[in-house]
């Protein structure tokens, strides 16, 4: 068992399984490369990879990016816990065949986060392909699933402009694009902003409402919020219209931004507290709330050293003390957890907040993309006592900028929601179809402790091919109208994508600027989830435009060729349909070349790739709902076999065969 900072599990399991002596000092097993691992060591166990696979794939399969790695190994395209092992193992292998490493955020870039920042910053760029444009390595590329986002939030983080905007709406990942988070059944969250866990009794029956009403799941989560599952996308206008209308605002769980501040209840009501953590987590969460950064970022204040809150477990802490506030920063829970280090000792309430926003505001200039604070300070040079030199000691003279800076866009605040539900364009963003108000469910539902989820994904993950030769060889192939041309209100600036249902398949359709449109099935085989529609377009190293699924980022190319290489993916175990489109200006319509409904339903009907529930799951639920525990009684000593007779006299610990608790 391993408690605290479990980051080495998978070598201290191969060194365990090895059963050989170890010939040096334990501490020297641990070591970010995975110097010390054998070859055979398992590092990502969703897909088999062992660290030989990592390093043979630089060697001798001339691999020289950690995405063409993944793509290679499936290494990380599981549940992602083995990255940051994969991530070493894959530099040092880079390193040890003389390969220089490289900080540039992505192949469309020769520069890393930090540097886009600044030069956006200073150049006043607003957008990304504009961004591209001045200093991409080749103006008119797309970009990827990697930059698109990264740059998305460099220029939230410095404009905070509404991201809904379509100039900027179709930089950002599926999260963001609809302001919530995408499930894996493709239906939504929804999480309403509690600052500091604080709601009124009304509030709460708001919430209930909403959830009955649209038959979502409710969780209480770990930052003091609740959780509302299972919202369809073309749902979320109205049920964020009734919250809205009852006083909430976006809670920004999508975004890599600011997501809670946790509190104790402080002097509020506790007789330990000495501090009010509600009031001043209320107040930090409300200032900072929707503010971009290069990861998300998480908040706790704690009214006593009790430390209820759990403050040095997040991004940033404050605990009271009998003399003001302890300042801690650089804590965060995950794969590689981390206790928050004291920035600052007993200063006032206003000091506090002075010393966060210089924090937040260095961390999101400085930090590289997808960076937590703790592994920021980390890198930095001289880790937290290089931090505090800049932000508290004011060593390079920039902390009445830093302030300027946070005070302007603390300024620019607005909720995301708001703004939708206000628009009746935006609104139309969210429907399920283009051509259709009628909806379709991707997922059978299974009522489980009294709410509904989607059914399991199965157990088998076997590889999975479509193509337009699984069609029935007599079907009528024709140009057939799918939606109106205006439905997919295509800008010069940025890709936009519709669903369009076309007898009881759904199919996904692009309008790249520039090189026309492009489209495919909407389901993407790898977890048979409806939702490539709403993936980011890019394009690879071949200039190949591809779209990246939601859920866990396979890659589609989107050439409507097969010979060519359309409808292949990433990952060589999965392909899609993909089909001819063109436009018909003259009569506003989207034409695609397909067969009759019934020959393509045959193939890729919603009904025949949904979410089943599964004969072993509703019993393994029947039995869920059966006692799970039985208490009983002791055996007396006479039938105690086996027990020493020093043991086997003694009395049970409830004197007379009965428990005594």
């Amino acid at each position: 068992m391993m408690v605290g900072d479990v980051k080495d599990y998978v070598k201290l399991v191969a060194l365990c399984n090895a059963s050989k002596p170890i010939e040096k000092p334990p501490a020297e097993f641990i070591k970010e490369e995975g110097d010390d691992l054998p070859h055979d060591t398992q590092v990502c166990s969703c897909h088999n990879v062992s660290k030989g696979d990592i390093v043979e794939c630089v060697k001798s399969g001339g691999i020289r990016s950690f995405g063409e790695m993944k793509s290679s190994t499936k290494c990380g395209m599981g549940c992602g816990g083995c990255v940051p092992l994969a991530t070493s193992i894959f530099n040092r292998a880079l390193k040890d065949a003389g390969v220089e490493i490289s900080n540039h955020i992505c192949k469309d870039f020769a520069y890393s986060r930090q540097e886009l920042y600044q030069i956006a910053k200073f150049r006043k760029l607003k957008d990304f392909m504009v961004v591209m444009r001045v200093v991409g390595k080749k103006p008119d590329s797309l970009g990827c699933e990697v930059c698109r986002p990264a740059i998305g939030s460099i220029l939230s983080s410095l404009y905070n402009e509404n991201i809904m905007k379509p100039s900027l709406r179709q930089t950002q990942d599926t999260n963001d694009r609809y302001l919530a988070n995408v499930q894996r059944d493709g239906t939504y969250s929804v999480v309403p902003r509690l600052p500091a866990g604080e709601i009124t009794p009304m509030g709460l029956k708001v919430i209930g409402e909403v959830a009955d009403k649209f038959g979502l799941y409710t969780k209480i989560t770990g930052g003091q919020r609740i959780d509302m599952f299972g919202a369809k996308k073309q749902d979320l206008p109205q049920i964020w219209e009734l919250l809205i209308n009852a006083g909430f605002e976006s809670g920004h769980a999508y975004g890599k931004a600011l997501r809670t501040v946790k509190s104790c209840v402080g002097n509020t009501w506790c007789r330990f507290g000495v501090g009010d953590s509600v009031g001043l987590a209320v107040e930090i969460e409300n200032r900072y709330k929707g503010l971009r950064a290069p990861h998300k970022f998480k908040g706790g204040v704690s009214g006593c050293v009790r430390e209820c809150a759990e403050a040095q477990g997040k991004d940033f802490g404050l605990i009271a003390t009998p003399k003001g506030w302890n300042v801690f920063v650089g804590g965060n829970g995950g794969a590689k957890p981390r206790h928050a280090e004291l920035l600052a000792e007993d200063v006032t309430r206003r000091q506090a907040i002075k010393i966060l926003d210089r924090f937040l505001m260095f961390y999101i200039q400085s930090a590289d993309k997808l960076e937590r604070t703790a592994r920021w300070i980390e890198r930095y040079p001289g880790g937290l006592k290089g931090i505090k030199e800049v932000i508290v000691d004011d060593r390079l003279g920039i902390c009445a900028d830093l302030e300027m800076e946070m005070e302007v866009l603390v300024g620019l605040y607005h909720c995301e929601w708001t703004n939708v539900v206000n628009n009746p364009d935006r609104r139309k963003d969210f429907k399920q179809f283009a051509n259709t108000d009628e909806t379709q469910m991707s997922s059978e539902q299974i009522t489980e402790r009294a709410q509904k989820r989607p059914a399991d994904w199965p157990e088998d993950s076997s590889p999975l091919h479509f193509s337009l030769l699984d069609i029935a060889k007599d079907a009528k192939w024709a140009w057939r109208s799918v939606c109106k041309l205006s439905e997919i209100n295509r800008q010069s600036d940025a890709p936009t994508s519709v669903a369009v249902k076309y007898g009881e398949v759904q199919l996904a359709v692009w309008n790249i600027p520039g090189r026309g449109l492009r489209a495919s099935q909407n389901m993407c085989p790898h977890k048979k989830a409806f939702v490539l529609a709403d993936g980011l377009v890019g394009e690879d190293e071949q200039g190949r435009e591809y779209v990246s699924c939601p859920l866990h980022k396979r890659n589609f190319l989107l050439n409507p060729n097969a010979a060519e290489g359309g409808g292949s993916c990433s990952d060589v175990d999965y392909s899609i349909m993909t089909f001819e489109v063109k436009a018909d200006e003259i009569n506003n319509e989207i034409l695609i070349y397909l067969p009759p409904t019934e020959a393509l339903d045959a193939v890729l009907s919603t009904t025949k790739w949904m979410l089943r529930k599964a004969d072993e799951e509703l019993r393994a639920l029947a039995k869920d709902a059966e006692p799970a525990i039985e208490i009983a009684e002791p055996l007396p000593p006479s039938k105690m076999r086996g027990q020493p007779p020093h043991l086997a006299s003694r009395q049970t610990c409830g004197g007379g065969g009965a428990l005594d608790w």
